[in-house]
């Protein structure tokens, strides 16, 4: 009997060899793609999918979900990978898990298969996800299968073995880097990119203009705020899905949200990235400066020490563990009181908060203000607040005369 085995489906180069692979392997093909907001021909892509040996094509739209229940909470986390990687591509790969899954036991796929390479992050993201959420299903990747890898040594291999069954792939000999894309970001690497020092090509980037080449004036933005989620951008209520395409498109012509980087896989080698994260910028830089005025001191603090740990569990594919979800409602707990306004400009590249404004704000101008003359704060007070805890400093400093 001919095993059902469903395909974690892009439609670029890897999967649409692989796909070919495995029927020729004698298994039977559900290509599954989910929709986290790339632009891509779905027709042309479900009838790649056929051409390449799928028995059924499934694809799940996920892009509300992809940014109501993952990008937004990296948000209110504050999660950035390594100090700058918006974490685009961790994000979107257990979403797309999850959808896999659900359609797997739809099937009746006991197997799935990925595309992912040895090499990569996403083999380990893709399946610790099904690890969590389906422990039961078997895997596949061909990557790292020994016959697979004899033919398939790398992309030119691939490029050929396409071509061979007749199946259309962006990648090319000449333009060899690959790409993913969703609603957050887009990502490349790979071909000219694995030379640190090769500035990338002007016409690799696709979401955003050279920051040297945007508008000569600033752009004005506002952005709204519930309980740390964005709800409106430029006074216009949307979705969160609208929200973040509106934003992308509004932080893209201003240049913003390009970021070039060599990080660190989780399985241990250097890599090189270039992404363009537009929306994902700017409400981050937004959502950041709200909780200056609205969040509490030592509640920021603790959250900050926790921003390694959460960046480096969406980085190396553990969303679905019960580490993630503690973490995850400490977050919560902690964007309770983070509401408000954030007014911003945009210019050439550039993020420049201007002014925010919050109902739950602990910012107190009678507190803070320089000429106080109602007695709000008493300085003198100071005088005791500043000895008590020299204490300590005064001790040390005895200790080492002695």
């Amino acid at each position: 009997m001919r095993e059902k085995v469903i395909l974690l489906y892009s439609g670029g180069l890897d999967t649409s060899v692989i796909c070919r692979w495995l029927a020729e392997k004698g298994h039977d093909i559900v290509c599954f793609a989910a929709d986290v907001g790339q632009r891509e021909d779905w027709k042309a892509l479900r009838k790649k999918a056929m051409q390449s040996g799928a028995k059924k094509v499934v694809v799940a739209d996920v892009r509300e979900h992809f940014v109501k229940d993952f990008v937004f909470p990296a948000i209110r986390m504050g999660a950035l990978y390594e100090g700058r990687y918006h974490l685009g591509t961790a994000l979107a790969r257990p979403c797309i898990a999850e959808a896999m899954v659900e359609t797997a036991k739809k099937e009746k796929c006991a197997i799935f298969a990925h595309g992912a390479t040895g090499k990569g992050n996403d083999q380990v993201r893709f399946e610790l996800a099904a690890a969590a959420l389906a422990p039961e299903m078997k895997v596949i990747a061909p990557w790292r299968d020994q016959e697979f890898s004899s033919v398939i040594k790398g992309r030119k291999e691939a490029i050929a073995y396409a071509k061979k069954y007749g199946i259309p792939v962006k990648a090319t000999v000449k333009k060899p880097w690959s790409s993913d894309e969703n609603l957050l970001h887009i990502s490349f690497e790979a071909g000219m990119l694995e030379n640190p020092d090769a500035k990338p090509l002007p016409d690799m980037f696709e979401l955003t203009v050279d920051p040297m080449k945007a508008p000569n004036k600033a752009e004005k933005v506002r952005i709204e705020f519930d309980r740390g989620t964005p709800v409106a951008l430029n006074g216009k209520k949307l979705s969160p899905a609208k929200l973040l395409m509106e934003a992308n498109q509004i932080a893209g012509k201003n240049g913003v949200g390009r970021v070039d980087m060599v990080e660190s896989r989780y399985i241990g080698m250097k890599s090189r990235g270039v992404y363009e994260t537009p929306g994902g910028a700017l409400l981050f830089a937004a959502h950041r400066d709200l909780e200056g005025i609205a969040m509490d001191r030592d509640v920021m603090n603790l959250r900050d020490t926790l921003i390694p740990r959460m960046a480096n569990l969406i980085y190396n594919g553990y969303w679905f563990t019960e580490e993630m979800a503690a973490i995850m409602a400490l977050v919560e707990e902690s964007q309770r009181h983070i509401a408000g306004r954030v007014n911003l400009e945009l210019y050439k590249g550039n993020i420049t908060v201007v002014g925010r404004t919050s109902p739950t704000s602990l910012y107190n101008p009678m507190i803070a203000s320089m000429d106080d003359d109602k007695g709000a704060y008493d300085q003198t007070l100071a005088t005791g607040f500043i000895r008590l805890h020299g204490l300590p400093l005064r001790a040390q400093a005895r200790r080492a005369k002695k």
